[in-house]
């Protein structure tokens, strides 16, 4: 029974966040309604950790299982996947480079803005 309340309560705000996503004219995901709406309940104490926590935990544990279907797929497509494999792993690196870069530079221009802020 612990478990079946916990689980109501988890998928009551699933499916606020579905009506939120329904109603508000935003490209934001349901699940994301639904994960700050629990976030928001558990920081305000409305809800207790210990109300969604066994619950919550067994979900995480399941979570393995959704990524075996994908990865079987994939592997179905390794013929045509593997002529994209080494332009797609170029894309990523070059990508994840000029991120790093651009997230140093923009770090180092906010930081050079709060010391002028702070000599004046």
């Amino acid at each position: 029974m612990k478990y079946l309340s916990q689980l109501l309560i988890i998928f009551a705000f699933t499916f606020l966040g579905e009506a939120l996503s329904a109603l508000l004219p935003l490209p934001i995901p349901a699940s994301i309604y639904g994960l700050l709406l629990l976030f928001l309940a558990l920081k305000t104490k409305l809800l207790r950790v210990e109300q969604v926590e066994t619950a919550g935990n067994m979900l995480i544990s399941l979570l393995p299982l959704l990524f075996v279907a994908p990865m079987v797929d994939l592997m179905d497509c390794w013929d045509v996947m593997k002529n994209a494999l080494l332009p797609s792993l170029a894309v990523i690196v070059v990508s994840t480079v000029f991120i790093f870069y651009l997230s140093g530079r923009v770090t180092e221009l906010v930081l050079q803005k709060k010391e002028e802020k702070h000599h004046e």
